[in-house]
């Protein structure tokens, strides 16, 4: 039986992927994450064979928390994103980040259930339209930051971005990351030297261009 974990800040959104799964009969839904904080929190409780996560996700986006979750030890749960996008510069940022799929929601009725069973046994999956993307690209490599001038932020940089762009005041994203008001500041400031802008109507523009986050979700 694999084990799987929904994140996916859609109600019901995740109550579709639920049951897609269970009518499977291999499958087991361990829970369901709503933002992407939540995600890590559950995978490190639960250890779900499959993180099924959404791409675009308040608190953290699937990118930011699967490199989150790719970079703790005795973390083996592997990581299948969806998403309404197929940009190339929001491919190479998520197979960057180590996922395991990348599963277009358009195709998520019909390809779901085979994209976790090969996710689950270790293999790849990509849908149709990200493999072309992939396959185009693959004898033409350009630097990351050249697709996505975002790739220059560390992730903490990211994190506090996605919190700007949520409308979270400096007080409030030092609360919720347990920092100091001057430590958020600071970010901002490194964040908006290397993005070259020169205010937080820059940074908001460029979150959105490079689907940071989806301002029209």
């Amino acid at each position: 039986m694999i084990q799987v974990l929904i994140a996916e800040d859609h109600q019901m959104v995740r109550a579709g992927l639920r049951a897609l799964l269970e009518k499977a009969g291999d499958m087991h839904v361990l829970g369901e994450a709503s933002n992407g904080q939540e995600a890590i929190e559950m995978t490190e409780q639960l250890n779900p064979d499959v993180l099924i996560m959404d791409i675009m996700m308040p608190r953290l986006n699937g990118i930011q928390a699967a490199e989150q979750l790719k970079g703790r030890k005795n973390n083996n749960t592997r990581i299948l994103l969806l998403s309404m996008y197929s940009d190339e510069s929001l491919v190479y940022q998520a197979l960057q980040s180590g996922v395991n799929g990348y599963l277009l929601k358009t195709s998520a009725s019909d390809e779901l259930v085979q994209a976790v069973r090969e996710v689950a046994a270790g293999r790849r999956f990509l849908s149709a339209p990200i493999s072309e993307i992939v396959m185009e690209n693959a004898f033409k490599p350009r630097p990351t930051s050249e697709l996505d001038p975002l790739a220059n932020l560390s992730p903490r940089e990211k994190e506090i971005l996605q919190l700007i762009v949520e409308e979270h005041t400096s007080a409030e994203i030092a609360q919720l990351l347990t920092i100091s008001e001057k430590t958020v500041e600071k970010h901002r400031a490194n964040m908006m030297e290397k993005l070259h802008v020169r205010n937080l109507a820059g940074l908001v523009r460029l979150a959105v261009k490079y689907r940071v986050v989806d301002r029209d979700s």
